[in-house]
This record gives C-alpha cells, sequence and structure tokens, in this order.
C-alpha cells in the first residue's frame, strides 16, 4: 500500500457531503458527558434505488465508548469512505478524545503512530454537534446547502413528538420531522417531502436511532446496538505504550486550529 497523508478535517467534510450521511456523535470532541458512561455499536446502514430499479446498499459501523469522565473513544473502519482515497482502500483509525487532560488522539493501528492534537482543534476541525448532544444537522439538499434567510424559510418543516420508546434497553424520545421542498425551489415540478426520524436518550444524551428518507437520495438509518451501561476500562482512554506520539501542529502554526492528520 503506497504511503500518503490523509487529513481527518477533509474526510470529514467529504464524508458530511455525501448524500445521507449521518455522523455518529459519539467519540467526537464537543460538548462534555459526565456521569453517563457506556459502550456500544454504531451502524449506518444507507439505501438507494436507481431509476433503472438497481440498487446501492452500504454499512458502515464504530465501536463507541465513553467513561463517567467524559473521555470518548471510537473505533472507526474508514472503508466505507473508500471513494475518498486514490485505491479505496483506507485504513481502520480510533479516536480519542480527553477533555480531562485537553487532548485529543488519532490512533493508526498499522502504523502505531498516534497523532495528538489540543481538543479544541479537534472541535473546530470536525461537524460541530447540535444541542444536547444530538447529532450534527445533515447537510441540506441539493440546491438548498448554504441557503439562509429566505431560502430555508420558503421551506415547510413540521415537527411531531414520537412518544417513547425502547432501544436495546434504553428509553428514547422520539420526534419526526418532515420537510417539503416546494414545487420549483430546486427546478422540481412536484414538492419533495424529506422524513427525518430521531430518538433521543436523556440518560445516556445522545441520539440511540434516527432515520432519514429522502427520496432522492434514498434511506440513511443510524442506530446503536449492544449498548452497555458498564464503565470501560480506563485503559482504552490512553494511546498504548508501544505506539509513537506524534504532535500533528505544523511548525509556526501552533494555535488550536491547527488541522489533524492521519499518517500511513
Amino acid at each position: 500500500m503506497n504511503s500518503r497523508i490523509l487529513t481527518i478535517g477533509f474526510l470529514a467534510a467529504a464524508a458530511w457531503a455525501q448524500p445521507g450521511f449521518i455522523w455518529p456523535q459519539a467519540g467526537f470532541p464537543g460538548r462534555v458527558v459526565k456521569g453517563a458512561p457506556y459502550s456500544a455499536t454504531a451502524t449506518t446502514e444507507t439505501t438507494q434505488t436507481l431509476s433503472d430499479g438497481n440498487r446501492i446498499h452500504q454499512i458502515t459501523s464504530s465501536n463507541l465508548y465513553r467513561d463517567s469522565a467524559g473521555r470518548t473513544r471510537r473505533e472507526q473502519s474508514l472503508n466505507g469512505l473508500g471513494g475518498l482515497a486514490a485505491d479505496g482502500n483506507l485504513p481502520q483509525v480510533v479516536f480519542i478524545n480527553d477533555p480531562v487532560a485537553g487532548v485529543s488522539y488519532s490512533l493508526n493501528p498499522n502504523s502505531r503512530v498516534a497523532q495528538k492534537t489540543p481538543a479544541r482543534a479537534w472541535e473546530m476541525g470536525l461537524p460541530p454537534g447540535g444541542p444536547n448532544g444530538a447529532l450534527p444537522p445533515l447537510p441540506g439538499p441539493p440546491g438548498m446547502r448554504g441557503a439562509r434567510g429566505q431560502g430555508r424559510s420558503a421551506m415547510d418543516t413540521k415537527t411531531e413528538s414520537l412518544g417513547s420508546q425502547t432501544f436495546d434497553g434504553i428509553m428514547a424520545q422520539g420526534t419526526r420531522t418532515i420537510t417539503t421542498i416546494p414545487a420549483g425551489r430546486i427546478g422540481n415540478e412536484q414538492p419533495i417531502q424529506i422524513v427525518s426520524e430521531r430518538w433521543y436518550s436523556p440518560d445516556l444524551q445522545l441520539i440511540v436511532m434516527s432515520k432519514q428518507t429522502d427520496p432522492r437520495v434514498g434511506e440513511t438509518v443510524y442506530r446503536l446496538s449492544n449498548i452497555s451501561r458498564s464503565e470501560p476500562q480506563s485503559s482504552i482512554f490512553s494511546v498504548p505504550s508501544d505506539y509513537k506520539i506524534s504532535d500533528t501542529r505544523p511548525r509556526g502554526n501552533r494555535g488550536p486550529g491547527a488541522v489533524p492528520t492521519l499518517s500511513q
């Protein structure tokens, strides 16, 4: 495999822009949640049906951990973003955010290198989280991304409560949002409806399941499974002793806005 440098900020922005992509919020720096430890498997499943009846079905997964101090760890295979790499083969990576020490790490198990950056740099370099630990807002539809003011006010949005439901033993509160793009707004002959469903756990303070259906790009489902409320082992939030730690901030740019990179 050829050696190359992958910019995490670039991957985040590029993946976030993919149709239907939903970021799992746990494991990324952001609002620190203390006193609610857990571990789980996060799965994002996308299904797109083409006009000829052909289907594109993709599944990506990651392992998530959080301790009582608010430290988080995410073990993620980047192969789901293979289209962003020249050879379509990206490494597995581990992200550790330690708000206690004020640092974050990206670990490459292949090279045994841990790249270190101040936690605030990661907060600035990755998609922001929403209030109450919610997932970041999904990208707007083509022709609407980046729209503000009059453009978005022209879209009809309705939100309703779905009550409570248990997911893998975790009680969550659900909401459904229906956004209608009026006819002619993006060249569409008929109105387009986008339906988003999200289930939030007040105990864990995160989304345990979300679903978005968009007739233009298909369906995307994000869910947590194998949820455990036990305290994870403290060692998984530290860099293993056989890793080489590299500071990602280049010379002359040691401020909090430096963008981390991942060496392979």
